[in-house]
């Protein structure tokens, strides 16, 4: 399959994602989303695990507002969420329900739509020179790409609206300490540390991996009795796979599992 917006990849069971257009520090684009939704599709088949990053000196600058996310409605004035019913939310949604787990590896601006493909992650590898923006405001618009959601959960809904209201840099260094992403490490390291991550991932239990992030989002949206409603229906079918029963067997002839996402 070829993209021309994106560097796609199998490394050792690993899917990597390349936002591949460094000119505009890979602002997104309509293209730009449909390629993503393919390359989603073929590499969750493909591959227990992925990495989402960006080509060049920025993980992703936001929508391409000079071009490429325009949609004019039947009225004749512009729909700024038209794109967001068509292509972002469709692709946010894939993002949240991918039955492997993914990891985000930030290098310079993740801004606007771009800061909440970061921030869908069950894991989030940012370099030191990294930075998350929020900067709907300066433009007259409201966060979008389920940034207000990502964001309150994460750190609560007084940061949150600091970021999405001020439209203030967050440095990584802030990030870290606020909870908003797992790892920051020298910006020439961060591929490298994600990928040290997804190759641990992807040598791991696939499919009860995958119902972990079920349970997880599900617990982000839920309240008390539909999570534990959750846990027991996920509980079941990790039960039933083939990684479990190695998972058993290993740790009763004590030694290291081997997982094949069975």
């Amino acid at each position: 399959m070829s993209y021309s917006k994106l560097l796609v990849e199998n490394v050792d069971g690993v899917g990597i994602i390349r936002l591949n257009e460094p000119a505009t520090l890979n602002a997104v684009t309509i293209e730009m989303v449909e390629e993503l939704d393919r390359a989603l599709d073929q590499l969750s088949r493909s591959t227990r695990a992925l990495i989402l990053t960006g080509s060049g000196r920025a993980f992703c600058a936001g929508a391409n507002i000079s071009g490429g996310v325009s949609i004019e409605s039947d009225d004749g004035l512009p729909d700024a969420g038209a794109v967001l019913e068509s292509h972002i939310n469709p692709l946010m949604s894939k993002l949240r329900n991918l039955p492997i787990p993914w990891i985000s590896a930030v290098r310079g601006a993740a801004a606007g739509v771009g800061c909440s493909f970061a921030l869908a992650a069950d894991l989030i590898v940012a370099g030191e020179g990294a930075y998350f923006l929020q900067a709907f405001c300066r433009i007259g618009l409201v966060p979008d790409g389920g940034s207000s959601f990502l964001l309150t959960r994460a750190i609560g809904r007084p940061r949150a609206m600091e970021m999405m209201m001020l439209g203030e840099r967050m440095p990584a260094a802030k990030a870290l300490e606020w909870g908003l992403v797992n790892r920051v490490v020298a910006d020439d390291e961060v591929e490298t540390a994600a990928m040290h991550i997804a190759r641990s991932l992807a040598n791991g239990p696939t499919r009860s991996l995958g119902l972990i992030r079920e349970a997880a989002w599900t617990a982000a949206e839920s309240g008390w009795e539909q999570t534990l409603a959750s846990e027991r229906r996920l509980q079941r079918a990790a039960g039933r796979t083939g990684d479990h029963q190695e998972g058993i067997n290993a740790f009763l002839e004590k030694r290291p599992a081997r997982f094949t996402g069975a």
